[in-house]
């Protein structure tokens, strides 16, 4: 295929949650992916691990179909905003977007992020009005709302015009009205093909040019720079120059060519304007840089990534147990494999401290950073990470502290508003929104909160409200310094002693707090084994053994049972951290410690830290 009105480049964006990945596998059956005895493979796109454990996406990932002609590329997108940068580093590869909005919750945080982004890039858009089939699902209220965000964003007329399509992804079916027969895919499918541009921009006479917006890696070649070609062609062989983004050129040789289909990627002769393609040989590509025929071209503009907001310290291991877990323990392998994920992730930042060992993160927010250290635990790999901190800034005219504020949407169940209004008050959020969602038992809050607010917020509403309260939040602005915010009212159970846990001595800890330990299990001075209700940190010893006599044997010890561990995910416990305290994170076991492990030492520093 050599015309590139046949081609049809679009972005699924949504909120976390509205069904975007499971809207791509009922594309991918009605293109024909699968045979007619093969099973279909649910949430086909999410590849990683973490994301199918997670259940949401993390990597933007792309794959097309063939339908009736034409070639339908499709990125799927993730929708948690702290993997922004994943969706607004494709808007330059697509010419539309299909927005997903669930028909009970209707527009969230991200659904308003996403849907800026491709405004303003000028896509055109096709509203996807999905689960219609969920209890107390109210499409006609959500189409509504989802033209008001069109409007309150500032979209051209053509934009608001945008068709709309109702259905649902689970079922496989989606219509264009909903009193319309609920079938198959068929109008969505029409939808595409008549309302999402083709490449206009794409000229297949011209010399070969590509801006480079995601980059994969293949085991046989290393990395894969992919994008759309936006004018001319290449094939396997071809000398091509990369225009770097700090000025500098190099000259590179095409040594395999990819092209994106059904649930992988295949060789391809020849990458054409229009069409979305991989393109290896080159190993010091990077994402915004641009690919062409000549040296002396003009690179492609770059979409603007919003900057992070959240910064945290990542250091080796330094632990009486380091390298009992994990093989890559050393500072060096570390490094390298921070660097390697700041090429491929662009909202990602990472720099040398002056620490031995210490590397300093910056990031949209702490899931971002957790998943990352998770995919290192995974890859065997020991590090310790800090609690986050936001990025302050100061005004240039007034001198004043500024620091990130976000808008944040908290969804709880009625009988718990009480104890929520409290922890958004403690959290300095002003509430600019609240509404009783009738028929559901829920209550819905819009707020405004500093950054630093959202930190460990997850923790205590998930406690407050039994799990079933859920929130999302969206970077607004950086303003004034809002003062101090209340820390956790709860101190630690600190391990003054180096060996294994004991059912004896755990028994008689219960008493002092909630534990993190259970028995048997190796412990080390300065480690987190528990929780304190009361603010001050305890020293304690979980590997206390009981003292044999005339009278008892080691084997007529009480039934007593112990209570379960409390186990901390890794996002949860960074979030759960203080300032003065650490996670340690390795393969097969995630522990709380203190930042200096030594008691003595610790207590020195905090002297010091009280006189400054």
């Amino acid at each position: 295929m050599t015309d590139p009105a046949k081609f049809r480049n679009l972005a699924i964006i949504a909120h976390v949650d509205h069904g975007k990945t499971t809207l791509v596998d009922k594309l991918l059956e009605a293109g024909g992916t699968y045979r007619e005895n093969q099973a279909v493979t649910e949430r086909a796109m999410d590849s990683m691990d973490l994301e199918r454990e997670k259940g949401i996406t993390i990597k933007a990932k792309n794959t097309s179909i063939q339908w009736n002609g034409y070639t339908i590329n499709i990125v799927d997108t993730p929708g948690h905003a702290d993997f922004g940068g994943e969706v607004e580093r494709v808007m330059k590869m697509v010419d539309g977007v299909l927005l997903v909005v669930d028909a009970r919750d209707g527009p969230q945080a991200q659904t308003r992020f996403v849907l800026r982004k491709a405004l303003q890039e000028n896509l055109k858009p096709i509203v996807v009005i999905n689960k219609v089939d969920r209890p107390h699902s109210v499409p006609e209220v959500v189409r509504d709302k989802v033209l008001e965000l069109f409007m309150e964003l500032g979209a051209t007329d053509e934009q608001f015009d945008a068709p709309i399509v109702y259905g649902s992804a689970k079922d496989g079916y989606f219509v264009e009205n909903l009193s319309d027969e609920k079938k198959d895919c068929t109008p969505l499918l029409e939808s595409i093909i008549r309302h999402i541009p083709h490449p206009k921009d794409a000229d297949p006479s011209g010399e070969f040019k590509m801006l480079i917006s995601n980059i994969s890696w293949d085991d046989y070649v290393g990395r894969v720079a992919i994008g759309r070609v936006s004018s001319g062609s290449v094939k396997k062989g071809d000398t091509v120059w990369l225009l770097k983004g700090d000025g500098s050129k190099f000259q590179g040789k095409v040594t395999r060519m990819f092209e994106y289909s059904a649930l992988g990627s295949k060789d391809s002769t020849i990458g054409i304007a229009g069409n979305i393609v991989g393109v290896s040989g080159l190993e010091n590509v990077d994402i915004g840089e641009t690919l062409c025929a000549r040296e002396d071209m003009e690179p492609l503009p770059f979409v603007a990534i919003d900057p992070p907001t959240i910064s945290m310290e990542l250091s080796i291991n330094d632990g009486p147990l380091s390298g009992k877990d994990g093989k890559n323990v050393t500072s060096r392998v570390v490094r390298e494999r921070l660097l390697r994920e700041m090429r491929t992730n662009i909202s990602i930042e990472v720099k040398d401290t002056d620490k031995s060992g210490v590397f300093a993160m910056s990031a949209r927010g702490a899931m971002q950073i957790a998943v990352l250290v998770e995919t290192m635990r995974r890859e065997n790999y020991e590090v310790c990470v800090s609690r986050p901190n936001v990025i302050l800034k100061r005004d240039e005219k007034s001198g004043e502290l500024l620091e990130p504020f976000e808008t944040m949407y908290v969804e709880v169940p009625d009988e718990h508003v009480p104890g929520v209004l409290k922890l958004l008050n403690t959290r300095k959020a002003h509430i600019e929104d609240m509404e009783s969602r009738e028929g559901t038992g829920r209550t819905f809050f819009q707020t405004y909160i500093p950054t630093r607010g959202i930190i460990g917020f997850e923790f205590e509403l998930v406690n407050l409200t039994s799990g079933h309260g859920i929130f999302s939040h969206l970077f607004r602005k950086y303003a004034p310094y809002a003062g101090e915010i209340l820390a956790r009212q709860t101190g630690r159970l600190v391990s003054m002693q180096t060996g294994v846990t004991t059912k004896y001595a755990l028994l008689a800890l219960e008493d002092r707090g909630k534990l993190f330990v259970a028995p048997q299990e190796d412990v080390y001075v300065g480690q987190i084994v528990g929780e304190n209700p009361r603010p001050e940190d305890i020293p304690v010893n979980p590997c206390k053994e009981k003292h044999l006599d005339n009278m008892r044997s080691a084997g007529k010890d009480p039934t007593m049972q112990l209570s379960p561990a409390i186990e901390f995910s890794l996002e949860r416990a960074i979030e759960y951290i203080d300032g003065d305290e650490l996670v340690e994170a390795t393969p097969h076991f995630i522990r709380l410690r203190k930042r200096i492990l030594d008691p003595i030492e610790r207590k020195r520093s905090e002297k010091t830290g009280a006189a400054i």
